[in-house]
Formats: C-alpha cells, sequence, structure tokens
C-alpha cells in the first residue's frame, strides 16, 4: 500500500527517513529499472538488460539476482557495491506534478512527493528530511538530486530506446546461468544489446547514433553484459557460505 501526498514542511516537519539497505525496505529484488542518466554508473557493476512493461514500453533493468527477491548486493550490512541505483536511492519520494500558470498557460509542474507509508518513513528515527527552520536538509537533497535523474532519464528514454530499435541493436535473448550440473537458470523475456551486434552496425548507423548521442549509451549497455560473470561470483560465494558449519 501507499500514500503518496506532496511534500510539504510545515505538515510534516517533524518526518524522518531510516537509512540504509535491507529487505525490510522492499531492496530484496533481483532486478530494478534504471535510466540512461545513470548508465555510466550502472554498466560499472550491472547487467543491464531490457524488457517491455505491461503497457508496451521498452524499460531498462540492472540485474541484482536469479532468485526472486534475491539481490545478490544486500548484505547483512548493507549495500555491497559501488553504486546503488536511483530507484532505490530516491527512498520514500516520488517525482509528483502540480498543476502551474506560466505565460497564461496551465502546465504541469514536477514536484517532490512522500510516501506515508513506506517502511523508511518515520517520526522517531533516521535522518530529518526538513531543517530546524524549514529548508531542505542533506538527506532531502540528495534524494531530489536521484529524482530529477529519474526525471531526465524517463524523459530521455523513450527516444534512445526508440533508436536502438531502429539500429537493430535490440535482440531477443534468453540468459543461462550454470552454476553446476545441477542448479541452472533461465531468464526469459529479455532483450539485450550485444557487443557482437554492435560492432556489426554500419559506417551510416553510427554516425547518426552518435549524433543523437545514443552511440556512447548502448556501448556502455553491451559492455554491461560482462557483469554477469561477476554476479556468478557473488552467487557461488552465497551458496558456499550457505553450507559452511557453525
Amino acid at each position: 500500500m501507499t500514500r503518496t501526498v506532496a511534500l510539504d514542511n510545515i505538515a510534516h516537519k517533524d518526518l524522518r527517513v531510516r537509512t540504509g539497505f535491507s529487505a525490510e525496505f522492499g531492496d530484496n529484488v533481483n532486478m530494478v529499472l534504471v535510466f540512461p542518466t545513470e548508465f555510466v554508473h550502472v554498466q560499472r557493476e550491472y547487467p543491464i538488460l531490457f524488457r517491455r512493461s505491461e503497457e508496451g514500453h521498452l524499460q531498462a533493468f540492472a540485474l541484482l539476482g536469479f532468485d526472486k527477491y534475491e539481490n545478490l548486493f544486500l548484505t547483512d550490512n548493507g549495500w555491497n557495491g559501488r553504486y546503488v541505483p536511483a530507484v532505490l536511492q530516491r527512498g520514500p519520494f516520488l517525482i509528483g506534478f502540480r498543476k502551474t500558470e506560466i505565460d497564461g498557460e496551465l502546465v504541469n509542474e514536477p514536484v517532490i512527493h512522500v510516501d506515508l507509508d513506506h517502511p523508511r518513513i518515520s517520526t522517531t528515527e533516521g535522518e530529518p528530511i526538513f531543517l530546524r527552520h524549514g529548508g531542505h536538509s542533506p538527506y532531502l537533497e540528495r534524494a531530489n538530486r536521484m529524482l530529477q535523474l529519474i526525471y531526465k532519464g524517463t524523459d530521455v528514454a523513450r527516444t534512445m530506446y526508440a533508436a536502438f530499435e531502429e539500429a537493430g541493436l535490440l535482440e531477443e535473448k534468453d540468459i543461462e546461468v550454470h552454476l553446476d550440473d545441477r542448479v541452472q537458470y533461465k531468464l526469459t523475456g529479455f532483450q539485450i544489446i550485444s557487443p557482437d551486434t554492435l560492432a556489426k552496425l554500419d559506417a551510416t548507423m553510427l554516425e547518426k547514433l552518435h549524433k543523437q548521442g545514443y552511440l556512447q549509451p548502448a556501448i556502455l549497455v553491451a559492455s554491461s553484459l560482462g557483469n554477469i560473470n561477476w554476479l556468478i561470483e557473488l552467487k557461488n560465494r552465497k551458496r558456499a557460505a550457505a553450507v559452511l558449519p557453525g
């Protein structure tokens, strides 16, 4: 359940946010939505895969684990990784809109909303959302940067992914993982940008993608697939730890 309202420095002056990462906060997910505006950070640690939403929109995801509710980067001490995707960094905050008149026209203006039922929300512990005199706390400023990254990334994603499709870069691919003779995974319904497909682009399409600013993101996505090996390593470490005595 969610109870989302526009954030207000008077009505919500006493709200705090419990920080850190844990299953209690909903961080035990095996993939998370990511955006072109963070690809440069995401591709260093996570495979970037594509799949369609129920509405048919192409979306990018960072793969975090192989089993349902498995986040291989989530440990008893928090997040074991150099970068946490923006959707998880934003905490209980979301982007909402309000009607604002600009030059005589009503436009949708993005504003910060908060989910009052989010498990991170508290009035007794955690980081304050507002300063004593009403200004944004450092925590809220960080969350706002993540919201801006998501907002800008959402805006560019559709045209970028459409350009990937036009270039023939996206291909259906089942992700097959073999841990040993008995334990295997097959993740279906994904599309990828493979290094081989990228290398086969002709000069005209390469130039077009470059001028659009989409060639570098495509290269980042393709290179991110190597991180599947890192996920396998993390999975094997987890399995080994589970059978240790004591």
